[in-house]
């Protein structure tokens, strides 16, 4: 059993910047993988990113050049810098681990965190 809690969520102005991080504890030693997905009022969630242990990336298109996804394995964290926001970047972030693939999502899920970019 993996516990995934995240944290620095909140409101930002558009083209302001967030940083959120995500610590994994229990089952740690399973985890390959940690990404971000997110959430929109209405619609599906969707990837943001995700980074294997040992590197490799995967960025949903809309973030690229924009967000950051880094990891420190030794504190089994993971983080997401998001600069130049948007308001359609508005969504619950949730935090993710578990598989073998950057592009395919784990199964282990944090509760979410708000992101809201408003003037």
């Amino acid at each position: 059993q993996v516990q995934l809690v995240e944290s620095g969520g909140g409101l930002v102005q558009p083209g302001g910047s967030l940083r959120l991080s995500c610590a994994a504890s229990g089952s740690i030693l399973s985890i390959t993988v940690m990404g971000w997905y997110r959430q929109a009022p209405g619609k599906e969630r969707e990837l943001v990113a995700r980074v294997s242990s040992g590197g490799r990336i995967n960025y949903a298109d809309s973030v690229k050049g924009r967000f950051i996804i880094s990891r420190d394995n030794a504190k089994n964290t993971v983080y997401l810098q998001m600069n130049s926001l948007k308001p359609e970047d508005t969504a619950i972030y949730y935090c993710n681990a578990g598989g073998s693939s950057v592009y395919v999502s784990g199964k282990d899920w944090g509760q979410g965190t708000q992101v809201t970019v408003s003037s």
